[in-house]
């Protein structure tokens, strides 16, 4: 029972920020609490033997998005309707072309950038986290942002 208590206090204590960091790495608020609550119930199951929670949660939804990135269905839906067309904001075209670029990048890279750089954590908890070596989160980080940085250069290539 009192697992139960602490497991709840837990859960209402950090779920926002946990849910943020879902939603990083999906970047769709449905997907995001879904995955949340997934890992959620993973970290149930194992809560008795696990010394930090919150490190532990963002390692099983790293993995469960991991899983549910490669078994996803990549291709078109056809549909009758255009969506409607927004006003032009260069600032919201700008972080659009951000997300999608940092969309298109390996599941892993995508974690990485979301680690390092949308939660501020170091490169040695990253590692923690990811269950690699500090070295392969450097490299990682390097390879992510050097196809960033194509793709900016690309899409800056097509605005002209």
């Amino acid at each position: 029972m009192a697992d139960r208590a602490i497991f709840q206090d837990f859960v209402v204590a950090r779920s926002d920020r946990l849910l943020r960091f879902a939603y990083l790495l999906t970047h769709d608020w449905a997907t995001a609490e879904d995955l949340l609550q997934e890992s959620l119930a993973k970290a149930w199951f194992a809560w008795p033997g696990i010394d930090e929670p919150e490190a532990y949660v963002r390692r099983v939804l790293i993995t469960t998005y991991t899983s549910w990135w490669r078994r996803r269905w990549r291709r078109e839906l056809p549909s009758d309707g255009l969506p409607d067309q927004p006003v032009h904001d260069q600032v919201a075209d700008e972080r659009a072309a951000l997300w999608q670029a940092v969309g298109r990048l390996p599941a892993r890279q995508r974690a990485v950038i979301v680690l390092r750089f949308y939660e501020d954590l170091p490169v040695a908890e990253v590692a923690q986290l990811i269950g690699c070596n500090p070295g392969t989160v450097k490299s990682q980080t390097a390879k992510a942002l050097a196809k960033l940085r194509i793709d900016e250069s690309v899409v800056k290539e097509l605005q002209r």
